[in-house]
């Protein structure tokens, strides 16, 4: 059995190195905290949702009843496991856990489509009766996106692409979403990862309007607080999406060092990633995660993601000195390193 609700941030002890989270940074950035402890004085009204509706449409080119603002990515799911009635669900694997939880909870069977290695899907694998799929992309652990995806879609299915770390690839070329021409197909994205957001809960989906309508129908009401949607108007102008743009090509340098670092320290890194964060293996040594936290060093456990094993463990990518220490703490646990 996987435990489909760990998240890394269980691992994140506090006093340890934090690889095994994904977000960006510990705080938001300067601007953005300043717009959020002036919007302080708005919280004595209820939330009205009009500026960031209109912010999202704006950034992905959508009309405004394609979109819906969630508390968070995961109550996007949760809402698509409430409303959808899906015959064959299928969930895609190695990937985020919480649609297939969100959908088990609702009451819902759901198949695994496990990916081998390298973790790249072909939309042949994805049987042919699945009425809902279920895929991250870049996908959450291996970082690898999928560029077919829109050819899962098509009438009487629905498909749902988890997009949260699709601003970690600089320009986002196979992000699908402004493409409201795609039958069924349910974009879910965040401002979690890139802004440090992880504790205000606020994101968005797009969709079909008519599913749109049938989602909002079983949401709360003000389910995103002023805050989260004085974060939506903000992050998404055009100022900051350039420089999340810019953020990115900085990650794909640092990941390209981190990767280069681990394989010569002997690890074994699953190739392909375009996210803030490597899968990692090294083989025959399932005591690598428990050694590197008594090193002072946390990385996201694997085994609790469908297709992985206890071997496998997530990193996220940071800077040069968060980079030494992991190699070094790999050197101190008996990593034999690359030739050695």
């Amino acid at each position: 059995m996987h435990d489909l609700r760990h998240h890394g941030d269980a691992e994140a002890t506090p006093g340890l190195l934090d690889l095994a989270v994904n977000v960006r940074g510990t705080a938001p950035p300067a601007w953005l905290t300043g717009r959020l402890v002036r919007g302080l004085d708005t919280l004595g009204a209820y939330p009205d949702q009009r500026a960031a509706v209109a912010a999202v449409r704006r950034r992905h080119d959508r009309p405004e009843d394609e979109v819906l603002l969630t508390a968070g990515a995961a109550e996007a799911f949760v809402l698509l496991a409430r409303v959808l009635q899906p015959r064959h669900a299928v969930c895609v694997h190695p990937g985020f856990t919480e649609p297939e939880a969100a959908l088990r909870a609702a009451g819902h069977e759901v198949d695994r489509l496990v990916l081998a290695p390298p973790y790249v899907l072909d939309p042949a694998q994805v049987p042919e009766d699945a009425d809902l799929v279920v895929v991250g992309n870049p996908t959450n652990p291996t970082g690898v996106v999928h560029d077919r995806l829109a050819e899962l879609c098509r009438p009487g299915r629905t498909v749902v692409v988890d997009e949260a770390f699709a601003d970690a690839v600089p320009g986002e070329p196979h992000s699908l979403a402004a493409r409201g021409d795609l039958p069924g197909l349910v974009v879910v994205r965040s401002l979690t990862k890139t802004w440090a957001l992880a504790g205000l809960r606020v994101g968005y989906l797009l969709a079909p309007a008519g599913l749109v309508a049938r989602l909002r129908d079983a949401q709360p009401l003000w389910a995103v607080s002023s805050l989260g949607l004085i974060a939506l108007d903000t992050c998404l102008a055009r100022g900051p999406v350039a420089a999340a743009r810019r953020d990115a090509e900085g990650i794909a340098v640092e990941r390209a060092a981190l990767e280069q670092a681990l394989t010569a320290a002997g690890v074994e890194v699953a190739p392909g990633s375009r996210a803030p964060y490597l899968l990692c293996r090294v083989p025959g040594r399932p005591d690598v995660r428990d050694a590197l936290r008594e090193q002072g060093i946390a990385v996201r456990r694997g085994d609790t993601f469908p297709g992985l094993t206890a071997e496998h463990w997530r990193t996220a990518v940071r800077g040069p000195e968060e980079r030494e220490r992991l190699v070094e703490g790999l050197r101190q646990v008996g990593v034999p390193a690359a030739g050695g």
